[in-house]
C-alpha cells in the first residue's frame, strides 16, 4: 500500500514517514515505567460516566489493545478520557506565548491555578456544544462539533477563555480537538499501517453508528500532576 492509502494522522506515526521522537516522550512519560511528574490545568470536558458514550469509547479503546503494536503505546486510565476545550498551563511548557501575559513565567503551577481560578470563576456561556468523531488515530479521536453551528460554538468557548485568562496559544486558532486514548513510545513499522488503518477506519464508523452525539460532561478546570487523573475544580455549566 502507498502513503496516498494511508490517513494524514496514521502517518505522523510511521517510523518511515516522521522517523522524529514522539513529542512528549521522556518529558510527559518513559518508555518503560508509565507516566512522568508534569502539573498543569486545563478545561476539558469528560465522557459522562456510566453513559452510552463511555461503553463506546472503552469498545474502542479495546480495539487498540487488541493491536499487535499495543506495547509500542503508553495507554491513559479509562477513567481521565476527556476532551481538551482550552489548554491550560502546564510545568513543562513555560513559554510566553503559552501563559498568561501578565504573570510572571516561573509562577509555580499552583499559584497559576488559584490565579485562573479566580479569573474563571462565574464564568459562563449561553451556549451549549455537541460533539461527534470526525477520525480515529493512533492515539486516539480526532473530535468535533457535531454541526456548523456546534463547531462555531465551541471556538466561540475558546476565544473567551483566551481573553479572559489572557493567553492565545499559536495553534488556538486551528486546535484539533481530540480524545487521547494512548501516547507513542515507538512509531510504527511501514508492515504495520495497513492493519492500523483498517482498525482506525473500523472504529470511527463504529463510533459514528453507536454514539453520534457524544454524551461529555460540562467544561470543567481541572488540576493534573500527570496524565492519569484530571480533578475538578470548576465546573461551567449552560446557561439554557
Amino acid at each position: 500500500m502507498t502513503a496516498t492509502m494511508f490517513s494524514p494522522e496514521l502517518l505522523l506515526y510511521s517510523k518511515t514517514h516522521n522517523p522524529n521522537p514522539p513529542t512528549h516522550l521522556g518529558s510527559r512519560y518513559h518508555k518503560v515505567g508509565g507516566f512522568l511528574p508534569e502539573a498543569g490545568n486545563t478545561i476539558v470536558c469528560h465522557a459522562e460516566k456510566g453513559s452510552r458514550t463511555q461503553t463506546v469509547l472503552i469498545e474502542a479503546r479495546e480495539k487498540y489493545l487488541a493491536m499487535p503494536e499495543v506495547q509500542q503505546f503508553l495507554f491513559t486510565p479509562i477513567s481521565s478520557l476527556h476532551m481538551t476545550l482550552f489548554e491550560g498551563v502546564i510545568e513543562t511548557r513555560r513559554r510566553q506565548d503559552c501563559w498568561p501575559g501578565d504573570l510572571p513565567i516561573e509562577t509555580p503551577i499552583g499559584d497559576m491555578t488559584e490565579l485562573m481560578a479566580a479569573r474563571l470563576e462565574g464564568f459562563s456561556m449561553a451556549d451549549p456544544f455537541h460533539v461527534a468523531v470526525v477520525e480515529a488515530r493512533p492515539s486516539g479521536l480526532l473530535l468535533d462539533g457535531a454541526t456548523e453551528n456546534d463547531r462555531k460554538v465551541m471556538r466561540a468557548w475558546r476565544d473567551a477563555f483566551a481573553d479572559l485568562l489572557g493567553y492565545r496559544q499559536p495553534n488556538h486558532d486551528d486546535y484539533k480537538f481530540h480524545m487521547t486514548f494512548a501516547y507513542a513510545i515507538e512509531r510504527l513499522e511501514d508492515e504495520a499501517l495497513p492493519r492500523w488503518q483498517a482498525m482506525l477506519d473500523h472504529v470511527a464508523e463504529d463510533i459514528r453508528r453507536k454514539a453520534p452525539v457524544f454524551e461529555l460532561t460540562p467544561p470543567a478546570f481541572c488540576v493534573f500532576e500527570d496524565m492519569n487523573h484530571f480533578h475538578e475544580v470548576l465546573i461551567f455549566h449552560f446557561d439554557t
